[in-house]
């Protein structure tokens, strides 16, 4: 049978300032990309998203991202190779301290915005990713984009890497995601989405915005949390890939 893995960002609530509807989402997804307080999240947030992460049998990976509350984490930080990798390794001791509380552990990395955009071509900020999670230990797989320079030097390091597509934004030609700045960033329509994400799963492609066909061999789906509509994407993504003989499971 064929398999993929669901996974969704989450823990993103700051203070009174509340983002998404993550229990819902555990409904839907099989992995937990969950904030550090880098980017968003506060203790008490990510402690209680690890409890439900937990509670609904969902695996925990450490969502982290540059040094930038304000911005959400989506804009580029110029920072040293050892700064940025001070910063992750950082994220990763505190969201596993609040993992082991809930009876549960750190399986994968997945960076934030703009990191994640960066380190698809940036040496330095990928290779302090990499730096980052073997000073950390436990061998933790690194999510993201197909032919990405992270992907290249944690593989060049012993680490694992996992190609990682995303269920509800649109892609370039290049096989890059499309800029949020640009209006056709995302997709809205969940059966659309569905649809495209059953053929990912299946047939290995996605269609571009151009109308070009890419090969995309991915092992992990990304539904994001904090769109209009989210519950019901995930919900419809999940149906879909199940209707289709497709069994979701994490990839960790």
């Amino acid at each position: 049978m064929a398999h993929i893995d669901l996974n969704s960002d989450v823990g993103e609530s700051f203070g009174n300032w509340s983002m998404g509807d993550d229990a819902a989402i555990f409904e839907s997804v099989s992995s937990a990309n969950v904030a550090c307080g880098f980017h968003a999240g506060d203790p008490s947030t990510i402690a209680q998203t690890c409890r439900d992460a937990a509670a609904a049998n969902v695996t925990i990976g450490a969502h982290v991202g540059y040094r930038d509350l304000a911005g959400f984490g989506r804009r580029f930080l110029d920072c040293s190779r050892t700064e940025l990798a001070d910063d992750v390794l950082y994220q990763l001791g505190a969201l596993q301290a609040m993992a082991a509380s809930a009876g549960k552990r750190i399986h994968y990395v997945k960076p934030h915005g703009a990191l994640y955009n960066a380190i698809v071509t940036h040496e330095t900020h990928a290779a302090a990713v990499v730096d980052a999670v073997l000073a950390f230990g436990g061998d933790l797989p690194i999510l993201g984009l197909p032919g990405s320079a992270v992907h290249a030097k944690a593989e060049a390091a012993g680490l694992r890497t996992a190609i990682e597509a995303f269920a509800d934004r649109n892609y370039t030609p290049e096989g890059t995601l499309v800029s949020r700045r640009e209006p056709n960033a995302v997709i809205h329509d969940p059966e659309t989405v569905a649809a495209n994400m059953v053929r990912l799963a299946t047939a290995g492609e996605v269609v571009a915005v151009d109308g070009s066909v890419l090969k995309v061999d991915a092992e992990s789906i990304c539904v994001h949390s904090d769109t209009p509509g989210a519950v019901a994407m995930a919900a419809a993504v999940r149906r879909g890939l199940e209707d289709a003989g497709v069994h979701i499971r994490s990839f960790a």
